[in-house]
């Protein structure tokens, strides 16, 4: 099956073809966490690019519950301008364009200075790095049924703006995630326990986001083949999750894997697997593909056209592709142009401390970005210790400027 061949889902929208940008954190919203005009520049790059699908990096549900300082926020209230102009870039060159939509659970630094919460008072175990993240506060049940119409209601927002779909992101340790793993969901309640009751907030969570958008609008998840941690979330989990997301009206499912405490996006895992070669994850997804009835889609390291093809000739539906394509976003136009051998990959960093390499890695990722941003070539090369080094200041200047924000707001609502 050829790369460029256009792909139909189950709810009759076409992707123009087989190759997809996948999401990654870009840190770059405006100071009121809209989207920049450094954003536009980045997202027209990635348009003019040529893949077949955009995801953006993290939208949150929730300005109380960030990723990481300087994203984007979408709630109930909030002026579409912004939102409708990068909807017109993203899919001027004809691409789908698909907002992640998420929710970091326990997954947000302590130095936002907002209350963290999960499904269960279990704290990130990063050795050293542990501290960065407060002990989480259980969900109780209110709090879930507002979390499952924030979903909902970003997702519609996201319609009126002018996307062409939203994923929902149930991988990497996010909160969704962490409510389908056994190590984060100690709950004894509905919500925890057998994965049929760990895997129905995201259940929920898809159901509410389809009753509130037309059935034209795509609907996908983002969902790990494995936490790479041992007692953790498996392939076995994954594939009967899917086997529930049959069920329901979903146009697509993607596959990584993964979580800050074992970063698999980068090639690590905490459960003695090896990921070190290119699509890390085509193994699970060839067997899930096998037995899900919307297209599947594999990310994680592909970065040549090769491989690009052995993932079709699999099973699987498209290949998503995140690192190269910050390094080079015109990938799919030079292999549709039939440079075959066009590639772009960064230098591994073999670091002792791998949570510090995971880092810096996304650090050199994020340098690339922000050079596409400010309308500039990707440099050669960064160096992976000024890069972090940057980023951390960054962060925090970021952090701190999040945490005024916040702070005004608290006190307008108190008026």
């Amino acid at each position: 099956m050829s790369p460029f061949q256009s792909l139909s889902l189950p709810n009759g929208a076409v992707i123009p073809n087989r190759i997809a940008k996948a999401a990654m954190e870009e840190n770059l919203a405006n100071p009121d966490q809209t989207p920049s005009d450094e954003l536009f520049r980045l997202y027209q790059a990635w348009a003019d690019g040529g893949a077949g699908l955009l995801l953006t990096g993290n939208v949150m549900v929730d300005a109380r519950a960030m990723t990481g300082p300087g994203g984007v926020v979408l709630e109930q209230g909030q002026s579409l301008q912004r939102f409708e102009e990068w909807a017109r870039i993203g899919r001027s060159q004809g691409a789908q364009f698909w907002m992640q939509i998420n929710h970091p659970g326990r997954q947000m630094q302590a130095n936002l200075g907002q209350p963290t919460v999960a499904p269960s008072a279990v704290a990130l175990d990063m050795g050293g790095l542990s501290k960065m993240f407060p002990v989480p506060q259980p969900l109780d049940e209110a709090q879930i049924a507002e979390l499952i119409q924030r979903f909902a209601r970003t997702a519609a927002l996201a319609e009126q703006a002018g996307f062409s779909g939203v994923q929902v992101h149930a991988a990497h340790g996010y909160l969704l995630s962490q409510f389908l793993s056994p190590l984060s969901n100690q709950r004894t309640d509905r919500w925890g326990g057998a994965l049929e009751n760990r895997a129905r907030l995201l259940l929920e969570v898809v159901k509410a986001v389809r009753a509130h958008v037309s059935p034209g609008f795509c609907v996908a998840v983002k969902l790990n083949s494995a936490d790479f941690q041992r007692g953790g979330f498996e392939p076995s989990d994954a594939r009967q999750v899917v086997l529930w997301l049959n069920e329901l009206e979903v146009d697509l499912v993607e596959l990584s894997g993964g979580s800050y405490e074992a970063p698999a996006m980068q090639g690590s895992a905490r459960d003695g697997r090896t990921l070190a070669r290119e699509a890390y994850f085509l193994e699970f997804a060839e067997e899930i593909a096998a037995s899900a009835h919307m297209p599947v889609m594999v990310t994680g390291g592909i970065r040549r056209l090769p491989v690009v093809e052995q993932v079709l000739a699999g099973g699987v539906a498209m290949a998503g592709i995140a690192t190269a394509l910050a390094v080079d976003p015109a990938l799919p136009r030079r292999w549709q142009a039939g440079q075959v051998q066009a590639s772009a990959a960064l230098a591994p960093i073999e670091w002792k401390r791998k949570a510090f390499a995971a880092m810096a890695y996304m650090a050199v990722v994020k340098a690339h970005m922000r050079r596409l941003a400010e309308g500039k070539r990707p440099p050669a090369s960064v160096s992976p210790l000024w890069a972090l080094v940057q980023e951390q200041c960054g962060t925090l200047l970021r952090a701190r400027r999040y945490r005024r924000l916040m702070s005004r707001r608290a006190a307008l609502a108190g008026q």
